[in-house]
């Protein structure tokens, strides 16, 4: 008979060992490694369960993080991580979901779903590996992609406006904003241990360099090949939309840290309430029903022969009178039962 997991304070934290899957087949020197190695730490820092670390991501290089580890997963379709991962979120409240993407699969293809995961502020934290270039196709043009940059897509340099996905973030409703870069572990390892402390849906940006086909792409923010690793203003209020935007816009490389982070009810508080509330509303409507021997017990749980779950009152006979009938009745006598109550079982 296998025992109940023990609380988290009272087993071993888990090894890095326990938790890496595959071998990463990233090409050498590519900044996913550092996110990857940053999300074991933090695993472990936290002492999260092993049942509990939930990672979600769609498609691309970045987005083989579930592969590398040994944890629940999914590697989901191009561009809809953020929808499964809201399922879960929704469905599992007492986790925490994590998900990962680059600037393609999070802006391009699913850009649409990150606007709407976003306003809807779905308890989860986004962490996207924006390295400004399709890598995985091997070096097409990318939403971040900066103006002037050649590709198999834009040979003759880039002419389209990039995405701002601070800016972006912001004006959909995102109510943890960050931004960080692979270069600085530790900040990386800040930004993703306070994200995971929001009670909302965070975002952060994370600076990954594709060493394959836009090498040197941050170097402008990596102290370590002449550049500035420039934190937001120490005075800046990040409860303030309209400064966070204001620094966002900022020229690049610009600025790291959390721009913006406020509280708010999330998608999935809103929702708990909504369904309590309709299990409230049951609750009244067949409080105290003895009609024929039977009365409300419980809210069913699970939908049946076209009932929804959330509308489902099951009835059960607890009555020791002459009407009462024994609990092991039929299947159709048990449906029948759903949200009026049945006649005379005589």
């Amino acid at each position: 008979m296998e025992h109940p997991p023990q609380d988290a304070g009272e087993r071993q934290p888990v090894t890095k060992k326990e938790i890496t899957a595959d071998n990463p087949t990233w090409c050498p020197g590519c900044g996913d490694f550092s996110v990857l190695s940053i999300y074991y730490k933090l695993i472990q820092k936290r002492n999260i369960p092993h049942e509990n670390v939930i990672t979600v991501a769609g498609i691309g290089c970045s987005s083989r993080f579930p592969y590398f580890v040994q944890a629940h997963g999914a590697h989901y379709i191009h561009g809809r991580a953020l929808s499964f991962a809201s399922g879960l979120s929704l469905s599992r409240p007492d986790l925490h979901v994590f998900t990962f993407g680059g600037d393609g699969d999070a802006f391009s293809i699913g850009g649409n779903h990150f606007v709407h995961t976003a306003r809807k502020n779905v308890k989860m934290t986004y962490v996207v590996m924006d390295n400004f270039v399709y890598g995985l196709t091997k070096k097409q043009t990318s939403p971040t992609s900066p103006l002037g940059f050649k590709s198999k897509t834009d040979n003759w340099g880039a002419f389209d406006q990039p995405i701002n996905p601070m800016k972006l973030a912001i004006s959909a409703g995102a109510t943890f904003v960050a931004r960080t870069s692979h270069t600085n572990p530790k900040h990386l390892l800040e930004m993703m241990d306070v994200a995971m402390d929001h009670d909302g849906f965070s975002f952060i940006e994370c600076l990954s360099e594709c060493t394959e086909f836009f090498a040197g792409a941050f170097d402008s923010s990596n102290p370590r090949k002449g550049g500035e690793f420039k934190l937001m203003p120490e005075d800046h209020d990040p409860t303030d939309e309209a400064a966070a935007y204001a620094v966002a816009g900022e020229d690049f490389p610009g600025r790291f840290g959390i721009f913006y982070q406020i509280q708010r009810p999330t998608k999935n508080a809103l929702e708990a309430g909504v369904i309590e509330d309709g299990h409230e509303d049951l609750r009244d409507e067949f409080a105290g029903c003895g009609r024929d021997g039977y009365q409300l017990v419980g809210i069913c749980g699970a939908a049946h022969d076209g009932h929804p779950a959330s509308r489902c009152a099951i009835r059960r006979s607890i009555c020791s009178g002459p009407h009462a009938m024994p609990l092991s009745r039929t299947r159709q006598e048990q449906t029948s039962s759903c949200v009026t109550c049945v006649g005379s079982p005589g």
